[in-house]
């Protein structure tokens, strides 16, 4: 399990996070919520390592992770979808996919078929640069390339963000066999309020950096929840 406990996090003299705390469980997605500038992205980069906090803690099966540097985390089972996909426009997929490998011990740098299972056209398109593909292919090589990881925490930020509809009916029914696999936690950072929706198990929506309703799918009063997004 990931556990946040109340931590906060600056820019410089600007406070981002404000006694932030959350758990993430594996076989559930929690969906992080809230309109842009709230701190959502400042949280993910907070849990995998690529901003430092300046209060509370984030223990990751039991332990504190929040020392340790992005590499550390991901040799640990952390594995982050980036905003903006992040991969290598000169690379080729089959390349971006092994860039996976990184954290790996050797006798287990092969991608996993479960990747091309779940994105067929990663398998259709390996010899095709990274740049040359489509928004919504790239978005799919970006979690692919973390699941060669072999996660057991799985972090998206934003991954329906500029893409068309036919993909994103993909990555849900990817992150939701990824889900009901039942040994992953799955993080997820939304604004397309219906997606998060349908997907998660347990929701947190933020604003001015902290967490101001959290509760079960099940409890979800839905209009309240998308004025918070709206206000």
């Amino acid at each position: 399990m990931l556990s946040v406990n109340n931590i906060d996090l600056h820019y410089g003299a600007a406070q981002a996070l404000r006694g932030v705390s959350m758990a993430v469980r594996p076989g559930e997605v929690t969906a992080v919520l809230g309109r842009n500038g709230v701190g959502k992205t400042t949280l993910l980069r907070a849990i995998v390592g690529r901003q430092r906090i300046s209060a509370g803690d984030i223990q990751w099966e039991g332990a504190r992770v929040d020392g340790l540097r992005p590499d550390a985390r991901a040799r640990a089972g952390i594995a982050s979808v980036p905003q903006g996909r992040e991969i290598f426009p000169l690379l080729s997929v089959h390349e971006n996919l092994q860039t996976g490998f990184a954290p790996l011990p050797r006798t287990e740098r092969v991608i996993p078929d479960e990747v091309f299972e779940l994105f067929p056209v990663l398998r259709e398109m390996l010899t095709r640069r990274g740049g040359d593909l489509s928004g919504g292919q790239q978005q799919q090589l970006a979690i692919g390339r973390a699941l060669v990881t072999r996660p057991r925490l799985l972090v998206l930020d934003e991954p329906t963000e500029g893409i068309q509809p036919s993909i994103i009916k993909d990555i849900g029914r990817a992150i939701s066999y990824l889900r009901d696999r039942g040994d992953m936690a799955i993080l997820l950072v939304e604004q397309y309020f219906e997606f998060a929706r349908d997907l998660c198990d347990q929701y947190h929506v933020m604003d001015r950096g902290q967490i101001v309703q959290s509760g079960s799918r099940a409890e979800m009063n839905e209009d309240e929840v998308r004025g918070l997004l709206t206000v």
